[in-house]
């Protein structure tokens, strides 16, 4: 058997969504030797949306303006949340961190002080979120103003109708109105798909030029248009503004369905960034294997499907998530971890996994199934003690919360990842 290299680290990320991606952050600027391991997270189908949280009460489904009111909530209805181990300014702390970087990578982001703000979905929704693109802000603005409005799409484009969207909130919104146009290069309508090759269009100046001609005749009273968030990868901003002199009122990206752009832009600015923190990064490959040896060191084996090198760490975040990225499996009888074999909270049976009504209000309980962890974000071996000193967990992976549901997958996993390297970096 071919002898495979080894590293050696103090610290080990396991994941490459916003928890893998924001635990590597914060231990890069802490000074802590890490790697970060794994695939291609999930954050090319997020829809660069940082949620904090906006359901507080999750039986009754009440969406919170004041995400700090709703975590108030929700340590009376679920004392095990994570989020109930985290203090305020803990998390504010991780979210300024976090935005402040994505700044410096040119990924601007904007929020109401302290408060959730809506904005509209491609579904013709209004949701709320904690912290949205700079590019989606002059929507958000009209929104709240009820700003007579236009809502742009385009030919060929399948998966986005500016049509539905002005429908659905034409009750909420009298002001909103679409219109359809042709897509840059695509004069024969053929059918379009939503993504980097949109954007990339985008990024040409003579082709925003034929985009606002055929906006400008449309505008009339509106005091902003809405596109499709295509409008470009990297220079996004300037894109924005280009458009904005040229159509002559402001414009505004609004989410799309996966895979998204504004994911893809915030994927690429933390593997831009890390980068230039010299972080080390062993991307597209899996952990195959985990085991703790003496001295309380860990050894993990990392490839794509046969070993290609040996890392060593002194302690490990778990940031796998979970069912779509295999940090938690299922069989027909239970739900595991598998890399470390950690004992998994979940229903009792696989028959109670779900309720028999699909939109029930309580969710359903496999939703909240995960690692239980103590106050360092450490799982638990199954008692009230830490299964391993320098484990830890973060992300999608803990248990006692439903992250979908209650509109807080960035806020949870950007929130536990500093939490857990905060707390390893106390024990070195």
């Amino acid at each position: 058997m071919t002898e495979v290299p080894t590293m050696e680290c103090d610290l080990a990320i396991v994941g490459r969504g916003m928890a893998g991606m924001a635990a590597t952050l914060f231990a890069a600027n802490r000074g802590i030797s890490a790697v970060q391991v794994g695939m291609i997270g999930e954050l090319i189908f997020a829809s660069g949306l940082l949620d904090l949280l906006a359901v507080g009460w999750r039986e009754k489904g009440i969406l919170e303006r004041d995400p700090w009111a709703a975590m108030d909530l929700l340590s009376k209805e679920s004392p095990k949340h994570p989020y109930v181990r985290l203090k305020r300014e803990e998390i504010e702390t991780a979210f300024e961190e976090v935005v402040s970087f994505l700044e410096m990578q040119g990924l601007p982001y904007s929020s109401q002080t302290g408060q959730n703000t809506e904005m509209i979905t491609p579904l013709g929704t209004i949701k709320q979120t904690y912290c949205a693109p700079r590019s989606m802000l002059a929507g958000i603005q009209a929104l709240r103003e009820k700003a007579p409005c236009l809502v742009v799409d385009f030919h060929g484009l399948t998966d986005f109708s500016g049509k539905q969207i002005s429908a659905a909130l034409q009750d909420k919104w009298p002001g909103i109105r679409s219109a359809r146009v042709p897509f840059p290069g695509n004069s024969e309508k053929r059918e379009l798909v939503t993504g980097d090759i949109m954007a990339e269009t985008m990024e040409l100046s003579k082709n925003r030029e034929d985009l606002a001609r055929d906006i400008r005749p449309l505008v009339n009273d509106a005091h902003a248009v809405g596109i499709p968030a295509v409008l470009g990868m990297e220079k996004n901003r300037d894109i924005l503004e280009d458009l904005r002199e040229r159509i002559g009122v402001p414009v505004f990206e609004i989410p799309t369905f996966p895979v998204s752009v504004p994911g893809l832009r915030l994927n690429n600015a933390f593997v831009r960034g890390l980068g230039e923190k010299a972080i080390k990064r062993l991307g597209q490959s899996r952990v195959l294997q985990a085991k703790e040896v003496n001295g309380g060191a860990f050894v993990l084996t990392v490839g794509r499907r046969e070993p290609e090198m040996t890392l060593r760490a002194r302690g490990v975040i778990l940031a796998t998530g979970r069912f779509w990225s295999r940090g938690l499996v299922a069989d027909r009888k239970r739900i595991r971890e598998p890399l470390f074999n950690l004992p998994v909270h979940q229903p009792e049976t696989r028959e109670q996994w779900h309720r028999v009504d699909f939109l029930d209000l309580k969710g359903h309980p496999v939703n909240r199934a995960g690692v239980d962890i103590d106050d360092c974000f450490r799982p638990l071996d199954g008692s009230e003690d830490p299964a391993f000193e320098r484990l830890f967990a973060a992300g999608s992976i803990l248990a006692h919360q439903d992250w979908k549901r209650m509109k807080c997958g960035s806020g949870l996993a950007i929130s536990s990842a500093y939490k857990a390297v905060e707390a390893f970096w106390k024990m070195r």
